[in-house]
């Protein structure tokens, strides 16, 4: 009897982790009637998180109203694991896909820090917060507000607390910031390690995709390094530089730099978590994939970081499109790279037979 082991992140836009597992499961169950399929869906930190970590460890999602990126009202939901520990998606209240359009100025995420009161309401003591995908680069100060903290002006008024409120900043109240937090184990699941400010920071390298001009990335720098200065004078010691503080457009630094926060490798949690590395010790095939897979799945995205935990000779990648020549994929540990859209056809275009296209791939993988 074979086993093989299946590991996808999710396909944006078409399916969650999960249903990516489920998919691959039926399709070569039924080809391979004497076969264990053991599905594992990850992700990094980003969309999937709470659904990875409740399919593997058990618990539930708590839905609520937050605030959108824009302000508006939307559901979102994070997870409570049975020994208690909150996990929070900041993209499912804050995340780059929520509002039509992305505007880096005026985006916040206050929503996330609805979240977080949600879970210390919910009598958690242990936060996980994955902190991909956003539409902010605020530098967090939006979740802080909503936990309490007031961020003034030179007449002692509250900024707008979004990227544009940055350069605003001259002091900080902590007085309200809420005290569960002093008791509270929050952990980030991020696997950027930008620091906040610079050409390498959070608004160079992040903000472009999230709608920000030229002009409006040198405005969001220059206001994240004075929401720098600020902080190290009412922290007494700079964060900015911290490996992470840059994620999530600076919410990294915020939660590091104002909550305790310990930085870890989404992944590499998630992993660790689901017993990856046992199961595949066994396992005769790991299945991994991703919608696109780039440049930017070499930096540790889920398809090679998978390849690299793996107990298996035998790493397949099924996924949407593939933009990375198959050497390289060889060397960073992938066997053989299948695609459910090899002419890269427009997604709009694939969108509504996105199921039929994978289902369609899973036919190409020989075991």
């Amino acid at each position: 009897m074979k086993k093989i082991v299946i590991a996808p992140d999710s396909f944006k836009g078409t399916f969650s982790a999960t249903e990516v597992c489920l998919i691959i499961s039926r399709e070569l169950t039924c080809r391979y009637p004497d076969l264990t399929a053991v599905q594992i869906p990850v992700a990094d930190g980003g969309e999937g998180t709470v659904e990875a970590l409740i399919t593997a460890l058990g618990g539930e999602k708590i839905f609520c109203t937050v605030k959108s990126p824009l302000g508006r009202d939307v559901k979102a939901y994070y997870g409570i694991l049975p020994d208690g520990t909150a996990v929070i998606e900041m993209a499912q209240a804050s995340g780059i896909t929520i509002e039509k359009e992305n505007n880096a100025l005026k985006s916040s995420t206050y929503g996330t820090g609805q979240l977080i009161l949600e879970a210390l309401d919910n009598g958690a003591e242990n936060i996980v917060i994955g902190i991909g995908g956003s539409a902010t680069t605020d530098g967090g100060i939006g979740a802080l507000s909503a936990l309490g903290i007031r961020f003034l002006d030179k007449n002692g008024m509250t900024v707008p607390t979004c990227g544009e409120g940055l350069h605003l900043i001259d002091s900080i109240d902590l007085s309200a910031l809420d005290k569960r937090l002093a008791d509270c184990n929050i952990t980030l699941l991020c696997d950027v390690t930008n620091p906040l400010y610079g050409k390498n920071g959070a608004a160079y390298i992040f903000a472009p995709q999230k709608g920000a001009s030229k002009s409006d990335v040198m405005l969001l720098d220059n206001g994240l390094r004075n929401l720098a200065r600020v902080s190290e004078k009412a922290l007494g010691k700079d964060f900015s530089q911290s490996a992470g503080s840059g994620a999530a457009g600076g919410l990294g630094f915020g939660l590091i730099a104002f909550l305790g926060a310990k930085p870890e490798s989404g992944i590499d949690y998630i992993l660790k978590k689901t017993d990856f590395v046992k199961e595949t010790e066994n396992a005769d095939l790991v299945i991994t994939g991703e919608g696109k897979m780039d440049s930017q799945s070499l930096m540790g995205k889920v398809p090679f970081r998978v390849a690299e935990k793996a107990h298996c000779k035998k790493i397949i990648a099924l996924v949407g499109v593939n933009d990375i020549e198959p050497e390289t994929a060889l060397k960073g540990g992938i066997s053989q790279i299948i695609e459910a859209n090899p002419m890269h056809l427009p997604f709009d275009k694939i969108k509504s037979d996105a199921k039929k296209l994978l289902i369609d791939a899973c036919k190409n993988i020989i075991l």
